[in-house]
């Protein structure tokens, strides 16, 4: 595979000094465990892939957008006694966040993408804290498992190591999911208390409490060829969408 441009762990300084970039976008995933059959990685590795390969579709149609290497770990506060679930507090990620858009702040680089793989991230208010600190940028967020209806490509529902997960890494990484037989059945828990189960109350998940595991969703029917499907259908749009971003003009946002 040749070196790709847009990478920037793959680029170098000499191809550096000749380019510039309008938007960098930072994927974010996390470390832990994905019912008993994926890696430990598998936030990490879809969102590397899911943003390369969007990049990939957005610079070839002439956007100049770079991808930086994904931050592997994310917040895992209902998960202290899962074992090596790696937790990173929201104040750590607002620091990390802040010292990154410094440096592209500093180089020009005014469009930011948060490239969000892990459901337990929560970046809305410190994107907000960042806006007033780094008025001159345009700082933005997107939740990949939102950009398109999951519904259309696969038929059991859930938010982790569930039939979508599972899908995409068998597509993705094969050789790291589990035979069959050692997959989970994801089943969980709802909370007792209607108000959190109906969605419009909150009060984070005790992952040990509500999964037996760590899977929430049936993966039984996930193929690769269902992960291949939700990825390019996944990537296509989020092309355009990086595409349209690199082209706004930050002056002229709004109609």
């Amino acid at each position: 595979m040749s070196i790709r441009p847009y990478i920037l762990a793959e680029t170098n300084w000499k191809a550096l000094q000749q380019e510039r970039f309008d938007l960098a976008v930072l994927p974010w995933a996390a470390t832990e465990a994905h019912n008993f059959h994926l890696p430990y990685a598998t936030d990490i590795i879809e969102g590397d892939a899911l943003a390369a390969e969007s990049a990939r579709i957005a610079w070839e149609q002439g956007a100049k957008v770079v991808v930086l290497p994904t931050i592997p770990f994310g917040v895992n506060t209902g998960q202290p006694d899962i074992y090596l679930d790696i937790n990173l507090n929201p104040s750590t990620q607002l620091a990390i966040l802040s010292d990154i858009a410094t440096v592209l702040n500093r180089q020009g680089i005014r469009k930011l993408l948060v490239f969000n793989s892990h459901g337990g991230n929560n970046f809305k208010p410190l994107l907000r804290e960042l806006g007033l600190k780094f008025p001159e940028m345009f700082i933005s967020l997107s939740n990949w498992p939102s950009v398109v209806d999951k519904s259309a490509y696969f038929q059991e529902g859930g938010d982790h190591a569930d039939e979508m997960e599972t899908s995409l890494v068998l597509y993705l990484k094969p050789e790291l999911v589990l035979d069959r037989s050692d997959w989970g059945t994801g089943r969980s828990k709802q909370h007792r208390i209607k108000a959190f189960s109906e969605g419009w109350a909150w009060a984070e998940r005790k992952w040990s409490e509500i999964s037996e595991d760590t899977g929430v969703g049936n993966p039984e029917f996930a193929s690769r060829e269902k992960g291949e499907r939700f990825f390019k259908a996944v990537t296509e749009k989020m092309g355009l969408f990086l595409l349209e971003l690199c082209k706004a003009d930050l002056d002229d946002l709004y109609e």
